[in-house]
């Protein structure tokens, strides 16, 4: 019997109670890792979501820097960028234009495309010096400056300067100054710190002159008498001027109605004063005495630097330079340059004491 209830025992342990137990633990171990792919699974949504997150502020925040790079751009932009109001004179209508692009137009009206890089660079600054004193110095109540050079400085329409060029060297001529202007970008010539009146002319004949001398008033610290070897060498150095004598009396009395001149008396036609830098002063016609700065204009001279001498009914004068003569000489600056000086050697030597700024 004993043995008998000790296998009935062992056969309901075995076979009740045991698998009882297998299940129970069987369900605790699938809970724990149903539970666990649950926290996985929630960790990787979790992850996921951060990962989201993050590539969202990424993207955020290279829009915002794209944003601000383009903002900054745009300010940097604007900041370089100077726009001046230009009249132009044949049509009387004014043109809002950026200032470097103004320069280009300026210097391939002003200064032959053949000078010398470095003596296009000189012209660029200058010019762009000019442009910057006259927009604190206006002479015009709506613009900053005009297209006349016998008001202002030249300027030049790209299409006009190309018909005056040969057609196969028209683009390269143009990029050779825009080259030059780009080179000198926003280089200006300063005086105690302020932008100087940059005043320019073709030809010296050597030697420049102040411009008390042309225009009265006071002399600029700046613009002294400064001597240019190399000049003679170009067309613009020397010219003449042939007047019949009536021809000279009928261009005097346009201004000086009672003028008299005794030809034949050589007293009558005499130069009575010069300047510092050599150009005629003063000159005596007649009963009248006349400044070498009216007697230029009168009688269509290039310059005030001149010499006269009668023959045959006719006077001759003969002049050196072309131009007022004030500030830097064109073929002056190209023939520093051909001697290997750089733009703003040329510039210094023409304005004295000056600095290169930056506008």
């Amino acid at each position: 019997m004993k043995r008998f209830f000790l296998y009935l025992i062992i056969f309901i342990l075995i076979f009740f109670i045991m698998p009882v137990l297998f299940t129970k633990r069987k369900d605790s171990v699938e809970t724990n890792t149903s539970n666990d792919s649950s926290i996985e699974e929630q960790n990787l949504q979790t992850n996921s979501q951060e990962n989201t997150n993050q590539d969202g502020n990424n993207q955020a925040n290279e829009q915002n820097n794209s944003n601000n790079g383009q903002n900054s751009n745009e300010q940097v932009s604007k900041e370089n960028s100077h726009k001046i109001k230009l009249l132009h004179h044949d049509t009387n209508e004014v043109e809002e234009v950026d200032l470097e692009e103004y320069i280009v137009h300026v210097v391939s009206a002003e200064m032959p495309v053949d000078f010398e890089p470095e003596a296009l660079k000189a012209q660029a600054i200058v010019a762009r010096t000019y442009t910057m004193y006259k927009t604190k110095n206006p002479k015009h109540d709506n613009a900053d400056i005009c297209d006349d050079s016998a008001c202002c400085q030249a300027w030049i329409s790209k299409e006009k300067r190309f018909e005056r060029w040969e057609e196969d060297k028209a683009q390269a001529n143009w990029d050779k100054i825009s080259k030059c202007v780009n080179d000198t970008k926003g280089k200006i010539i300063t005086y105690n710190n302020e932008p100087i009146n940059a005043f320019f002319h073709a030809n010296s004949g050597g030697t420049t002159e102040i411009p008390g001398e042309v225009w009265g008033g006071s002399n600029l610290p700046y613009l002294q008498v400064v001597t240019t070897a190399g000049e003679e060498g170009y067309t613009q150095y020397s010219s003449e001027v042939a007047l019949k004598y009536d021809e000279l009396l009928s261009k005097l009395k346009e201004k000086y109605s009672d003028i008299s001149i005794d030809f034949n008396n050589n007293d009558d036609i005499k130069i009575l004063e010069y300047t510092e830098s050599g150009r005629v002063k003063t000159i005596k016609f007649g009963n009248h005495n006349l400044s070498g700065v009216e007697t230029r204009t009168l009688l269509g001279l290039k310059s005030t630097n001149f010499e006269f001498e009668k023959k045959d009914g006719t006077i001759t004068f003969k002049v050196i330079g072309y131009g007022h003569g004030v500030g830097m000489s064109q073929t002056g600056a190209d023939s520093l340059a051909k001697e290997g000086k750089n733009a703003e050697e040329i510039v210094k030597h023409f304005y004295k004491d000056v600095e290169i700024s930056s506008i």
